[in-house]
């Protein structure tokens, strides 16, 4: 292994007069001593380390950089509260944000991160409008040196390990266990309250990954309960008013349906408000489930209307990411098996809602995270994961969808896999969860 030299200024970080002057050079503005000097210290021994075994060298940043989320719609209220939350977890990481609305429209959404990059963004993190739109968006990353992740919809058999270190993360909840689990809770309230009956989908959109997740584990649920039957989907678009319609729809279709799987918790208000419609009691003569855990979607559980959601909390996916984004910005190098996770959703019914609401709706001004705490720059020895964290396996993830001919597992990832670092990586991020998911904030006083 080579020689590596540390630059002249991490040699004086030991005198006070000169920690001040690289503060006031790097423009820390709202950075603490103590956070300067844990920043310093884990950033230098990181791109020590890079230098030393050979990998590509990555521009490090101030921690006060600027932070965009590019939504592929706000419409709906768990992009809504994603970007709050991400307001929160940049300000209490220095970054400055801004949270954009492409409208359902890669090309929109791709160009939107063009005028970020050119304005001197130095992260860009996406909900994507259009799978595809990964391969440009790293690129032109890459060629920027801005750092980049995303969550939920990307382009199946395309990872960051083929595109560059700069497209840092990909994250999602692991959905299809997720979603089984909320679907086989419907099925089972079904079987015992009606004997059984027919059961409607109403879906995101076509295509989407995540719809295609959620798909796949709300079937298998169905093996479990031979006197329930899918019968129909439709589409509700991941919004509430395309999915009232499609309800109504499948209502007439279906007139005696017993129950709707909702693919998000804004579809399942769609539905709820169709039944409603009908002159049907959401609850009682239908049931409805949902997916990931937005404020309407427990409400709505409480008040008797919903029967589950998989409470995935839209906040914790500003949290992995922001904290991802400051650590690699500053000088922090993720292992191959931290590019691609999964974390696990909470299922949530009549029996833990009312916690959950404590920590993730009626908050009472609480952040539902340490948004510090889960940097591993700012907290070495007791960085917090928040929630249960894994490597995403990409057959399990993409399954059901065609692999390319010419795809080839990257040999970082194959390596990861089978090294025995995937253990090790599940073994220490459980050691390091602490702050439990299902309990309560945090910043609750006890």
């Amino acid at each position: 292994m080579g020689k590596v030299t540390l630059p002249r200024w991490m040699r004086d970080l030991d005198n006070p007069k000169a920690v001040g002057r690289h503060m006031e050079r790097l423009d820390t503005h709202g950075v603490s001593r103590r956070d300067f000097l844990a920043m310093a210290s884990a950033g230098a021994a990181a791109s020590a380390f890079a230098a030393a075994a050979g990998m590509p060298n990555v521009a490090l940043a101030s921690g006060n950089g600027k932070l965009a989320f590019i939504s592929a719609f706000m419409s709906n209220e768990y992009n809504q509260i994603l970007n709050g939350a991400f307001e929160s977890a940049t300000k209490a990481l220095d970054f400055s944000y801004t949270g954009l609305d492409s409208q359902f429209d890669g090309e929109r959404q791709f160009n939107q991160f063009e005028q970020q990059v050119t304005s001197g963004v130095q992260a860009g993190i996406f909900n994507l409008a259009d799978g595809g739109t990964i391969r440009g968006v790293s690129r032109l990353a890459e060629q920027n040196k801005v750092w980049v992740a995303n969550v939920w919809d990307s382009l199946p058999w395309f990872t960051p390990f083929e595109a560059s270190d700069y497209w840092t993360l990909y994250t999602v909840p692991e959905e299809f266990e997720a979603h089984r689990a909320v679907t086989a809770k419907l099925l089972a309230a079904v079987t015992e309250k009606f004997g059984g009956g027919d059961i409607v989908g109403v879906t995101g959109t076509n295509g989407n990954l995540t719809d295609l997740q959620r798909s796949r584990g709300r079937d298998d649920a169905f093996r479990d309960f031979p006197k329930t039957r899918l019968v129909d989907t439709l589409p509700g678009k991941w919004n509430r008013e395309d999915s009232l319609k499609a309800t109504e729809d499948l209502l007439t279709r279906h007139p005696g349906l017993k129950g709707v799987v909702a693919q998000n918790d804004d579809v399942a208000q769609g539905a709820i408000a169709a039944i409603q419609a009908a002159g049907l009691r959401p609850g009682e003569d239908i049931l409805v489930v949902g997916a990931d855990g937005t404020s309407l979607g427990a409400q709505a559980i409480r008040d008797g209307k919903q029967l589950a959601t998989s409470g995935n909390s839209p906040a914790y996916a500003a949290a992995i990411l922001t904290g991802r984004i400051y650590d690699v910005s500053h000088g922090w190098v993720p292992r191959a098996s931290e590019r691609l996770l999964n974390w696990r959703s909470l299922t949530v019914t009549a029996e833990n809602v009312e916690s959950y609401i404590e920590r993730y709706v009626d908050t009472n001004g609480l952040d539902p995270f340490d948004y510090r705490k889960i940097s591993k720059v700012l907290h070495p020895d007791d960085w917090d994961p928040q929630a249960e964290v894994f490597p995403l396996d990409v057959d399990k993830a993409w399954a059901g969808v065609d692999r390319p001919a010419s795809w080839e597992y990257p040999a970082p990832y194959l390596a990861a896999r089978d090294n025995g670092e995937w253990d090790q990586l599940r073994a220490e991020y459980a050691d390091h969860y602490k702050i439990k998911f299902d309990g309560p904030s945090p910043h609750k006083s006890t």
